[in-house]
């Protein structure tokens, strides 16, 4: 696209560059195009992105959407300029909403707001955009870069998107048909993914930029505060898919925002409880470290974080080894942490 005779020097002495705006859709076409699955149908740069819908085969398709940004997480990438991950979470944090529907993930579209449009740092946002939609499948067809200077520091930017898949009626994931004694596995996380980072701030003075937060820990392996932090939410739309066309899946939970206490129950119905040992979650050291450093109840922190596992599936006793195998050969860390019983109003019981 010819953007030669676009330009303003006037918008430019009020803060906006608009030949930055066109510099960075050059620079992330090339990521954007790692993305192209068979629905895309034009390119990057107009006012709409055109997706064909692939319903062969499904007798009652259904759209399913999900929309979410990284939350204070983006902090953390700006401190330590680093921004090629945190892409990766703005689309995890849709797809695997998406997937807990039981929908295949078509399409993704993002938002940036920055004070300042730097093209190339804009072009290592959507790099990491781009790898998540490609974990997920998901092609990236468009998105929006807008440029708010006066309205947050020219370094800072805010990261948003959304995704919509697809799903036959009859294959929703329909909750109402668990049972007591159906399975709860685990998915294990690949550490805090995108929620609890007000938290983290208060609990490692993050805001402050401390020299502590980049030394590396021994409890960590050797990574730092600050690296541990940073490490991208894990994208389960692969496995899950894999897993529901041999299994019975009759619940899965996206654990962010909430932990175990608030997103467990919305896939339990009325009249049953999820009972999870927590001697059986493998708590990564991150958590360990916060809960020490912040001095955070237990409870607290199982209502916070996802405690190490991103993701819950519920399945019938019979299949759970089948399960086991499947998600296991698809490359996730699953583990049954536990089961299915008659239960009250919370629908989730930790022991």
């Amino acid at each position: 696209m010819d953007h030669k005779n676009s330009q303003s020097a006037s918008y430019a002495a009020a803060g906006v560059d608009i030949t930055a705006g066109y510099r960075a859709v050059e620079l992330m076409k090339k990521h954007v195009a790692r993305t192209k699955n068979e629905g895309c149908l034009d390119d990057v740069g107009g006012f709409g992105g055109c997706f064909g819908l692939p319903i062969a085969g499904m007798e009652e398709p259904v759209l399913v959407s999900g929309t979410d940004g990284c939350g204070t997480k983006v902090k953390l990438a700006i401190l330590m300029d680093k921004h090629d991950t945190i892409g990766i979470d703005a689309v995890a944090m849709c797809v695997n909403d998406i997937i807990c529907v039981g929908a295949k993930p078509l399409f993704f579209l993002d938002y940036i707001a920055c004070g300042k449009n730097v093209p190339e740092k804009i072009a290592e946002i959507v790099g990491g955009v781009a790898e998540g939609c490609v974990q997920s499948g998901a092609a990236l067809i468009g998105g929006e870069t807008a440029e708010h200077p006066g309205l947050m520091p020219v370094e800072d930017y805010d990261l948003a998107g959304f995704a919509v898949g697809i799903v036959d009626k009859k294959k929703i994931i329909d909750k109402e048909r668990m049972a007591a004694g159906d399975v709860v596995i685990a998915l294990a996380s690949t550490g805090i993914h995108s929620n609890g980072f007000s938290l983290c701030r208060k609990v490692f003075n993050i805001d402050q930029n401390p020299p502590s937060l980049y030394v590396p820990r021994e409890e960590l392996s050797g990574k730092s505060v600050a690296e541990a932090l940073l490490v991208p939410t894990r994208i389960y739309v692969k496995s899950v898919l894999a897993l529901l066309e041999q299994v019975d899946v009759k619940g899965i939970s996206h654990i962010t925002g909430g932990g175990f206490y608030e997103n467990i129950p919305r896939s339990i119905p009325d009249g049953l409880c999820a009972k999870i040992d927590k001697s059986a979650v493998k708590v990564l050291p991150i958590f360990d470290l916060i809960a020490k450093e912040g001095n955070i109840p237990e409870r607290d922190m199982f209502n916070t974080y996802n405690m190490g596992v991103g993701m819950s599936v519920v399945v019938p006793a019979e299949q759970a080894e089948t399960a086991l195998e499947i998600l296991r050969a698809n490359g996730e860390d699953a583990y049954v942490i536990g089961e299915i019983v008659a239960g009250g109003e919370d629908k989730v019981e930790l022991v």
